[in-house]
């Protein structure tokens, strides 16, 4: 079987979930001649650049999608298939964006044109009418759907019904999160919380992971709980905002910022309970990360019930004060519990779902094949 090159469009291939995603299935894809190639929309250097690079994979910068600069992206995108027409799958990740890419894609000709939806609403910005107005314009250009979740494809997807969407899961390689309480001594005496009680956050700071409650959540937990730690990993241009917050309440030393981490396998099992009070997402990668590492999650009820795959997923509402989570949080059972069968039952183990992907994927190694567009699930 020859090589097969699929095209990824995402933003930048940061450590985000749906980067970590991604590259939980290359690495495995690329085993059975399944290569990936990447167009980013930012110019600088990803963190997962050096890898694909490693691995054989090409990535084409592309400028910022943004309002008044649509026409010359445009033309850029028609000038890249008509330099690259070789490929017969393009997987596009841009959520409402990815309309854009998917009208180039089937002006090109390119036969298997997926749209894959990672979110569940729009955060209202200055952008927010011209994001509706991509969402509109997904109507004839892909011809398979991908979400991450139902709500996700629902989100996304109004005009095609239920049946036409793939729910793909956001994976994970469970081995890697399983409890290991070396691992966790190892890290924790690290981080220097050996019998503090841990709070843990992962997320890139901005509007959507809603760290000013997780502040006001953390501040009421220390009235209660004298050595309790905060941390906080990720990077994002809100960052000096809440670390400005957390000295003016006084919290230096129980707020750890840990920016980007590779470790996010050894990170959790150093947490006790985690922490996610996002204003929307689609299914978080990080969620299914967390409960593979046994945690108990208290989690916003704008996040979807599918997230929930082992019993160990508390949801609150945004509306409720900051106190009310606090002690919801602090009723969480804080012991780390071996939930490998729950996720592989539920689909969620990557040696599943990549096999699935390879073979859809495969059905183009041939122009002329065709593929059922059956669910995953």
């Amino acid at each position: 079987m020859r090589e097969l090159r699929v095209l990824q469009v995402v933003t930048i291939m940061n450590r985000g979930g749906l980067e970590t995603m991604l590259m939980n299935y290359y690495r495995r894809l690329i085993h059975v001649g399944i290569q990936f190639d990447f167009i980013v929309h930012r110019q600088e250097e990803g963190h997962y650049d050096k890898e694909i690079k490693r691995l054989g994979g090409r990535i084409f910068h592309m400028p910022s999608i943004r309002p008044g600069n649509y026409q010359k992206y445009f033309k850029q995108l028609d000038a890249f298939f008509a330099e690259h027409p070789y490929y017969r799958i393009v997987h596009a990740h841009l959520n409402e964006n990815s309309s854009f890419i998917m009208r180039a894609a089937y002006d090109a000709g390119v036969p298997c044109r997926i749209a894959h939806s990672h979110l569940s609403d729009l955060h209202m910005d200055f952008k927010w009418l011209f994001r509706k107005y991509a969402r509109l314009c997904m109507k004839e250009y892909p011809n398979y759907y991908f979400a991450c979740s139902e709500r996700a494809g629902d989100w996304l997807f109004k005009s095609s019904s239920k049946s036409e969407v793939t729910v793909l899961p956001n994976a994970v390689d469970v081995s890697q999160y399983l409890y290991h309480l070396p691992e966790r001594k190892r890290i924790r005496r690290e981080l220097g919380v050996d019998d503090s009680f841990v709070i843990g956050h992962i997320g890139r700071f901005n509007y959507q992971k809603n760290h000013d409650l997780i502040i006001d959540i953390f501040q009421s937990i220390c009235d209660k709980k004298k050595n309790a730690v905060l941390i906080l990993a990720g990077d994002g241009d809100l960052m000096p905002q809440i670390k400005k917050k957390v000295q003016k309440l006084g919290l230096e030393q129980q707020v750890k910022f840990l920016g980007v981490r590779e470790d996010v396998p050894s990170l959790l099992q150093s947490f006790d309970v985690f922490l996610f009070p996002s204003h929307f997402e689609g299914l978080p990668v990080v969620l299914i990360e967390a409960q593979a590492a046994g945690l108990s999650c208290l989690v916003s009820d704008t996040i979807t019930a599918e997230v929930d795959l082992t019993n160990r997923v508390t949801f609150m509402s945004l509306s409720s004060k900051a106190y009310e989570w606090a002690n919801k949080l602090l009723q969480l059972d804080n012991q780390h519990k071996d939930t490998s069968k729950e996720l592989k039952v539920a689909g969620y183990d990557i040696e599943t779902t990549s096999q699935w992907l390879a073979t859809f994927y495969n059905e183009y190694n041939d122009i002329e094949s065709h593929v059922s567009g059956a669910n995953i699930r």
